[in-house]
């Protein structure tokens, strides 16, 4: 039987998930890769692999898909790790340059802020060698992941996305889910979740996966996957994904 190929994200966010499938019963039925969240959509799109811990925006590309997860990134309010920043207060800002390595949080932020905030500014798409640190007077930058818990606070003005959602909807909101592009085993899909289930339930431990020299402690970590992220994909949150897509189909985001 040919490996199902899995695409994971190679932030911390994703740590427990990553924990619970590398001593797990699935992980000789699997072959993982990590990479950024942008990659891992791309890949589920062209097809060379067949799960993908995928932003929920691209989904909104694939003319067939299967969450096959009750698990996902997602948060019930501030999330930390998906900021808009700048020096200049954000409604007086004219740009903001989105991060190459998402897309849900580029496409939440340009939602919120014609919607919420009521804002029209420039989006400009950034490649690998972009720093938000370099941004000019009037400019702001959407930043996520590992990156924001060492440069957040080199800003004087932030938005959480998180926050952001929640106040606009009410409702949390899912970066990241599970989603196949065909069909799967049964019997995978069970140890799969069997897999994550028993990472996420010990997601503390994931911690001892932190590289040497991560700008970021242990406890700082510990104290995100207890306040900010979370990792249940419940009614909530799937009401909050459809809405997101049906916000990205009125407003013909190209994701």
């Amino acid at each position: 039987m040919s490996l199902v190929k899995v695409s994971a994200v190679r932030y911390i966010n994703s740590y427990p998930f990553i924990l619970g499938l590398k001593d797990s019963k699935v992980l000789s039925m699997m072959d993982l890769e990590v990479c950024h969240p942008s990659e891992c959509a791309n890949r589920l799109i062209n097809g060379t692999t067949d799960v993908g811990l995928v932003p929920v925006a691209a989904l909104s590309r694939m003319d067939e898909f299967h969450v096959i997860s009750n698990f996902c990134l997602g948060t019930n309010a501030e999330v930390k790790t998906v900021l808009v920043v700048s020096n200049t207060p954000i409604d007086e800002c004219k740009r903001i340059y989105l991060d190459f390595r998402s897309r849900s949080s580029n496409t939440a932020s340009r939602i919120i802020a014609e919607k919420f905030w009521k804002r029209q500014y420039e989006w400009v798409v950034t490649g690998e060698d972009f720093d938000a640190l370099t941004i000019a007077k009037g400019e702001a930058a959407v930043i996520i992941g590992d990156q924001c818990f060492r440069k957040a606070d080199r800003f004087r003005y932030k938005r959480d996305i998180g926050t952001e959602w929640n106040s606009f909807t009410g409702l949390p909101f899912v970066f990241a889910c599970w989603a196949s592009s065909k069909k799967l085993g049964n019997e995978f899909i069970s140890l799969f979740n069997e897999a994550l289930a028993d990472g996420v339930k010990n997601k503390d431990e994931a911690v001892t996966l932190l590289p040497p020299g991560m700008d970021v402690t242990p406890r700082e970590v510990i104290d995100y996957y207890k306040y900010n992220i979370d990792f249940i994909l419940d009614e909530p949150k799937r009401k909050a994904m459809s809405l997101f897509l049906s916000y990205i189909k009125e407003m013909n985001i190209k994701v």
